[in-house]
């Protein structure tokens, strides 16, 4: 019931701008299926000239709509909407999704598109729930803060999951009462365009989303310099997320968000509650859109008496893993994003197994399928390990082994990243303990991964970024704060 045929998928290469359509006179990316590398779109990049253009246009939206100004509940009814109409678009968004990214159908159509749809209705739900407050004072004075919108938000979003980022990325600013201009990855661009119409559909005012198309070097780099964006918000790596820094400051201190690179670890105990699940569990954590998560858990650091039952168990769940074409219901292995990323995963995991590592399954590309890499355990893994420092972004998951406590912590820091770990015990007290000391934006304890809580935020440590995205840190970081004090008349 998900299959669907690429060819007859129809993508629009064009940006959105002010509720329309703009056709990219500019010059053209090609836009390659990462399940079978064809190139099946060109995809225009904006120059300044045009992202000036679609910020004024954003700028103006916020000053002559009523987005920012209305009711925030009016704003909130808008965007259920337009959830509304993403839930009901997924025959469309599915395969549009799918096509030309890393996400299978079968997942993109029960897990992307409502989870989307979700996330606007969590942050719809905000608007009306945050503002000022009320300052203690003397008597005779009144001091009180106020919220408001920035303005025009510029947004940049990845290629893993392009409409759940996205929306992590719109849905908090608009719900706040800014305007928006999106740039997703040049890799996986026009899902966010059906994303945009639907917005229209649903009543928000043309100019407040807008979706300018590019790569990061030009479109992406005036994007952040503009004079009239007021906030950038990114997920990415590490050094895009820098650079990204850099020309935020250069163009006036304006203030980012910042979900960055990740190197997670899996910590697991002898007593955990039951091996077999957390097997699972680990296995799907590194194994989940092909390991091309930021948040994926790719060091498995295990007490040693139970190493080597439970790497069986994650060996057994690889090997049900089934690579195939985005377009098949079939597949729950994804491809690899690009030639060049199967290519860089390659190469770590041979160098690394020159440097001693051993593989325990996996290691190359699948047999039947150049754009797919197996599932990879590697063991025999030091701590200065090109493949337990670098993010690798790939299904390559490194196996430690250790005794006690401290040298569990000690395996599991990391000099760079802290965005996310996990944990699995039965002791309650360990748990708490190890949620204190793992310096991580996010632990998971006997489970990994985040639910359908949106309230959660999420956000990393030290080189993992910066802000959070989702839970009410989110919304309220798309909001400035503005102090009143006023003096009674005698």
């Amino acid at each position: 019931m998900f299959d669907f045929s690429p060819q007859q998928v129809v993508v629009r290469s064009a940006h959105f701008i002010g509720g329309i359509y703009i056709e990219g006179q500019q010059s053209l990316l090609d836009v390659l299926r990462p399940s079978d590398g064809v190139v099946y779109a060109g995809l225009p990049v904006a120059d300044a000239a045009l992202v000036d253009h679609a910020v004024e246009n954003a700028w103006q939206a916020f000053k002559t709509s009523d987005w920012a100004s209305q009711s925030p509940r009016d704003r909130a009814r808008i965007m259920r909407r337009w959830a509304d109409l993403i839930d009901a678009d997924v025959a469309t968004l599915a395969p549009l999704e799918a096509v030309g990214s890393t996400r299978p159908v079968k997942d993109a159509a029960q897990w992307d598109v409502p989870f989307t749809a979700e996330g606007i209705r969590f942050f719809a739900e905000l608007a009306d729930k945050h503002g000022g407050e009320v300052a203690a004072t003397r008597s005779d004075h009144l001091g009180m803060t106020i919220t408001e919108p920035y303005g025009v938000i510029g947004a940049i979003a990845p290629w893993n999951f392009p409409l759940v980022m996205a929306s992590w990325k719109i849905a908090p600013a608009m719900a706040a009462g800014n305007a928006v201009v999106l740039k997703p990855s040049e890799m996986t661009p026009f899902s966010i365009l059906r994303l945009a119409e639907l917005a229209i559909q649903a009543g928000v005012p043309a100019g407040i989303f807008n979706v300018i198309q590019g790569d990061g070097r030009l479109t992406g780099d005036a994007l952040c310099r503009h004079p009239k964006v007021a906030k950038v918000t990114f997920t990415g790596s590490t050094a895009t997320g820098a650079a990204i820094m850099r020309a935020c400051a250069d163009s006036g201190t304006k203030p980012v968000t910042l979900e960055l690179g990740g190197k997670s670890p899996q910590i697991v105990f002898a007593d955990a509650p039951d091996l077999d699940k957390t097997a699972r569990t680990i296995a799907g954590a590194i194994s989940g859109n092909a390991g091309q998560v930021c948040v994926a858990g790719s060091r498995l650091i295990v007490q040693r008496g139970v190493a080597e039952r439970l790497m069986e168990g994650i060996r057994r769940h690889f090997d049900g893993l089934r690579a195939g074409p985005t377009w098949s219901g079939a597949t729950s292995l994804a491809p690899i994003i690009s030639t060049k990323q199967q290519q860089r995963i390659a190469m770590i995991v041979e160098r690394s197994v020159a440097a001693g590592a051993q593989v325990i399954c996996g290691g190359t590309s699948a047999p039947d399928s150049a754009a797919h890499y197996l599932p990879t355990m590697l063991s025999g893994v030091s701590q200065a390990s090109e493949a337990v420092q670098a993010e690798i972004f790939g299904p390559v998951l490194t196996v430690q082994s250790f005794d006690d406590d401290a040298e569990a912590l000690a395996l599991a820091a990391h000099p760079d990243y802290g965005l996310a770990a996990g944990m699995h015990t039965a002791d309650l007290n360990r748990a708490l303990r190890f949620a204190r000391s793992l310096e991580a934006g996010t632990v998971w304890i006997n489970r990994y991964g985040r639910s359908g809580d949106f309230i959660i935020p999420t956000g990393g440590y030290k080189r993992s970024g910066m802000g959070k995205d989702l839970g009410r840190q989110a919304f309220e970081a798309n909001q400035r704060i503005k102090s009143v004090l006023i003096d009674f008349a005698a």
